[in-house]
């Protein structure tokens, strides 16, 4: 299993039998690389969009076009991508699990705001924000989208068990690394943390020593390089 960072939330997750694509912002994405599209889209199976916002979800339909991959969203996110072109998507709600060749993807909460803010005019309502978490090859994989913290974590964490938690924690629009920290270390027992939705602006935080210092002994960080493989 590796994970790969895209920049900012983006990542490229190949576990069991897929290669997924979560909130997939290549265009205009100021910490990925031009150039190097085609490798981050080869063999791609699915792509899953945690809401709706521009920074997530841009890029998607044009992804799908272009692999041929099909889209899984929350509904009302999916039933816009439907009326604007894309041909395989799936529309599913929190709690609801998807089977991505072999890796099981579940729905969570998240507590955030989701509006298609990227088509010209006002901002299009587009249902709920959400994370998820994906189960394969002996572990689980919590994608936090953008989230303050919140109390279903607590279940959360007790229910799925996460052991790598890629969390959104640059601060202004999300947590920052403290509040980051803190939920980790009160409603998880991650192995390992990846940060995500930072560095990107200079509104966001720029490393995570603040992060590393805030986990609990036994819990390794790694930030991530974009492109850089990252091996379990």
């Amino acid at each position: 299993m590796q994970i790969i960072w895209l920049g900012h939330s983006g990542f490229r997750i190949e576990i069991e039998n897929a290669v997924l694509l979560i909130d997939p912002w290549l265009d205009d994405n100021p910490m990925f690389p031009e150039g190097r599209r085609a490798e981050a889209l080869k063999g791609v199976t699915h792509i899953f969009l945690t809401h709706a916002h521009g920074d997530h979800a841009s890029g998607a339909l044009a992804i799908a076009q272009e692999t041929g991959a099909p889209i899984a969203a929350i509904h009302e996110l999916a039933e816009y991508l439907t009326r604007q072109g894309a041909k395989d998507v799936t529309g599913f709600g929190k709690g609801g699990t998807i089977d991505a060749g072999g890796a099981k993807v579940t729905m969570v909460n998240a507590t955030h705001s989701s509006s298609i803010d990227f088509a010209g005019g006002n901002a299009i309502p587009a249902g709920s924000e959400a994370g998820f978490m994906i189960a394969g090859e002996g572990e689980v994989i919590y994608i936090s989208g953008d989230t303050d913290i919140m109390a279903d974590m607590d279940w959360m964490g007790d229910y799925h068990k996460p052991t790598i938690g890629i969390l959104s924690c640059g601060g202004h629009y999300t947590m920052d690394m403290a509040r980051a920290a803190y939920a980790a270390r009160r409603y998880f027992n991650f192995s390992t943390v990846i940060p995500c939705h930072y560095k990107t602006f200079g509104l966001l935080a720029q490393d995570a020593s603040e992060l590393k210092a805030g986990l609990p002994p036994g819990t390794t960080l790694i930030e991530p390089q974009v492109l850089e493989p990252i091996r379990f």
